[in-house]
């Protein structure tokens, strides 16, 4: 009899194999309620959106095979051969999407326009993610963009542009989508009007953006079984309609179908790819909600269900179509066998929420992906979601779709026209990916030139053509998501224009060092009991604004720590590597420097943990600063010293302190007899538990053998931080200079004034306690 150990190792390979086969058909599953939600919806009114115009002089079988062909060889050259194949191989760090490839691009070839950069962010571990750079000598191309500011300004513009099409991709799609679904109730035998259809499709979509504040999560469950049933649906529809009514169709396969189309068609042809294009929209998905599935579950996704099902739904119409030729209209509903109407019905309306609902959460993360690269005003970000890292919601991006979504049904109340603005919206996102994923095989991938302009080739002039044919519509509904970009781009331009600006005038008029220096330890004032947090966007040197402090202020903190939040070119940074601490003057004045890092993806989360963390950092660096003499800077007067990564994953009792928790209970409330004290307390109580339960400790542990100055030093960031924080942010106003010129006083003066006034304030995107803090006017003349 062999013995019981043994079995589990000849197991462990199979059973690894099953977890992970398991685990990717489930996401596989789960990937089909997310990403597929659109791209599955699009049989609704591809035909109806084809049809149209002078094409309707040509419905004939020929016409019809060659539109199918066509549908046929766009499915599998685009989403199966680009993204499938291709893209979905450029993922950065498992997240997919437009701002994951220009990052990339930003690591592995000198891009970036993003401020106070440095080298210790190369360091971080998702920044080495991909083929090493420094294996291959850098390319003259390589040289030529990183030489000229104009051409990565011009990257970054193209980025944004495309970006700003997702943000009107989050506005189209809800109202195709919803008004395309219930179009089906004027096929019935009591036909709806079109105002009555129209009162249906705004009330479906008011109720769709009101109810995002709760978070897709309650109702995300549901999303995977509604889109299943849907293609099931479609693919027996399809195969009954190809049996029953055309089985010839399936001969459409041949291009030969598509030549014999544009021979038959001419330009009418060309113009009506417009529609063909609208079945695929929704692809760019496959690759922008990479970050929630993996490369694989998408691929099978794919490939094994959205690509048949859709094939043979647009097949079946085809043959229905060739038989009905006065059904284009409502060819979708036409072609469903009477007795399945309803429940078709049904989940075609619930399939077309779903489809919805996944383009505005990826417009959600899009505007905030934006706003990391310092190209969109401050917004509030709400997580509707503890388990699901990345759920979120954005209160002023919701309502603004919402009135514009409804300012296009309403103002259109046709399918056709929004497709014609849907389908540019799309295929422009493709034509913008086609380009940046050629500038990845030549500079991330390191293949020769050769191979990404064949790509670059290749793939252009198909979505040329499809461009071409839909910029032809632009004058029937094309114009709209040209507007609404144009409209972002400059509220983009506007606001990355005015932060730069300001950046700069703190570059150049930053706190002398030598000037500090020479006022001493106690900097000519008093130094007081506790932490004072002064905010900058400044990763070296001292703000002006703190001059301001010195010289008017009779007093200050006894322990003052300059904080810079910035983002990095990464999705993600580890919390293990979130905090760059270092000392800003020599060990007597007390003065420290905290960088908090955060991916393009990453949250803020409101944790009320960001204090403790940084004490047990600025703790740690002490006591490493006094074992590791190269990061000391106490001796050396003249820059700041080296900075060092903290882990910051938790707050926990380490060599340097001892952490205990109190219950957090003002006493001199808690005892009072005043009934007004008591009732805000309770207020407080209860609208802060989380807070009132839990407050950290800080403790020197019993070590003869610690160095007395760094005793000394830990002893005073202990008792600073029980005296209190306060947060000091300077409230500043930013004016053109009297010499600008008129457009400079223009986008200054008036737009980025406006939009600093009307977005949300730095502190509540810091999550800072209005409470402890203290704002300092301050006027930059840039």
């Amino acid at each position: 009899m062999e013995p019981e150990s043994g079995v589990p190792n000849r197991r462990n390979p199979s059973q690894l194999c099953w977890v992970n086969l398991s685990r990717t058909l489930i996401l596989a599953y789960q990937s089909l309620g997310v990403v597929y939600g659109d791209l599955s919806t699009s049989p609704l009114y591809v035909y109806t959106s084809t049809f149209v115009d002078k094409l309707e002089t040509h419905r004939s079988e020929d016409a019809i095979f060659g539109a199918f062909s066509l549908i046929f060889w766009t499915l599998t050259l685009l989403p199966l051969l680009k993204y499938i194949f291709i893209v979905l191989n450029a993922d950065d760090n498992g997240e997919g999407g437009t701002f994951a490839l220009y990052s990339l691009l930003c690591r592995h070839a000198k891009f970036s326009l993003l401020p106070n950069q440095q080298a210790a962010d190369e360091e971080l571990s998702a920044y080495k993610y991909g083929p090493s750079a420094s294996v291959a000598a850098p390319s003259p191309l390589k040289r030529f963009l990183e030489k000229h500011k104009k051409l990565r300004t011009a990257l970054l513009l193209v980025v944004l542009f495309g970006a700003c099409m997702v943000i009107g991709d989050g506005v189209l799609t809800p109202a195709i989508s919803v008004l395309s679904a219930v179009s089906g109730l004027k096929v019935t035998e009591n036909k709806l009007t079109d105002d009555e259809l129209l009162l249906i499709a705004c009330v479906i979509l008011v109720g769709l953006f009101a109810l995002q504040h709760f978070g897709t999560h309650r109702v995300a469950f549901m999303f995977a079984p509604i889109v299943i049933i849907w293609l099931i649906s479609i693919f027996i529809i399809g195969v009954y309609n190809t049996i029953h009514w055309n089985p010839r169709i399936i001969q459409a396969i041949s291009p030969y179908y598509i030549i014999k189309f544009f021979s038959e068609t001419g330009k009418d042809g060309w113009i009506s790819l417009g529609g063909i294009l609208l079945s695929i929209t929704g692809t760019e998905a496959m690759f922008a909600d990479l970050g929630h599935f993996t490369a694989l579950s998408i691929r099978l996704a794919f490939a094994c269900v959205i690509y048949p099902c859709l094939v043979v739904q647009y097949m079946g119409q085809a043959a229905f179509l060739s038989k009905n030729l006065d059904s284009f209209q409502y060819s979708f509903y036409d072609s469903i066998p009477d007795r399945v109407f309803w429940p078709v019905f049904v989940i075609a309306t619930l399939a077309a929420i779903v489809g919805s609902q996944a383009v505005i959460t990826a417009t959600f993360s899009i505007v905030k992906q934006c706003h990391a690269l310092g190209c969109f005003p401050r917004v509030k970000v709400v997580h509707t979601s503890k388990h699901i890292y990345g759920q979120i919601y954005i209160p002023e991006i919701n309502w603004i779709l919402m009135i514009l979504t409804l300012a296009i049904t309403i103002g259109f109340q046709d399918t056709t026209l929004i497709g014609n603005a849907y389908g540019l919206t799309c295929m422009t996102v493709m034509f913008i990916t086609t380009f940046l994923m050629a500038l990845v095989i030549v500079f991330v991938w390191q293949k020769s030139v050769v191979v990404a302009a064949v790509f670059l080739l290749f793939f252009w002039i198909i979505e040329g053509v499809y461009l071409s044919a839909a910029f032809m519509k632009v004058p029937q509904g094309g114009w709209v998501p040209i507007v609404l970009s144009c409209v972002f781009m400059i509220v983009m331009f506007v606001w990355h224009y005015g932060t730069r600006k300001k950046y700069n005038y703190d570059l150049h008029n930053k706190v002398s060092l030598k000037w500090l220096l020479g006022l001493g330890p106690s900097l000519g004032i008093v130094r007081v009991p506790g932490i004072g947090l002064i905010y900058s966007e400044l990763a070296t040197g001292v703000p002006a604004i703190f001059s301001h402090f010195v010289t008017n202020l009779p007093a200050f903190h006894q322990v003052l720590v300059f904080v810079c939040v910035k983002s990095v070119p990464v999705p993600y940074v580890s919390p293990e590597e979130r905090f760059l601490i270092g000392r800003v003057c020599p060990r007597p004045y007390r003065m420290y420097r905290c960088i908090v890092r955060y991916g393009y993806k990453d949250i803020q989360r409101d944790d009320g943990d960001f204090e403790n963390q940084l004490i047990q950092s600025i703790a740690e660096f002490i006591q490493m600063e006094a074992v590791e003499p190269q990061f000391s800077s106490s001796e050396t007067s003249s820059l700041d010293g080296r900075m060092a990564v903290i882990s910051t994953r938790t707050v926990q009792s380490t060599a340097s302190l001892i952490v205990s928790e109190v219950e957090e209970f003002d006493l001199s409330i808690q005892s009072s007899k005043s009934s007004t004290l008591q009732s805000l307390r309770s207020a407080y109580e209860s609208e802060n538990p989380q807070v009132r339960r839990r407050q950290v400790r800080f403790q020197l542990p019993p070590n003869p053998g610690m160095d007395p100055a760094v005793r000394a030093e830990l002893v005073d960031l202990i008792q600073a931080k029980d005296a209190g924080v306060a947060y000091i942010m300077g409230h500043s106003y930013v004016k053109a200079r009297r010499s600008s010129s008129f457009l400079k006083k223009l986008v200054i003066d008036i737009g980025y004034s406006f939009l600093r006034k009307n977005c949300r304030g730095p502190s509540v995107a810091l999550n800072i306690p209005h409470i402890s803090l203290i704002e300092v006017g301050m006027i930059y003349y840039v």
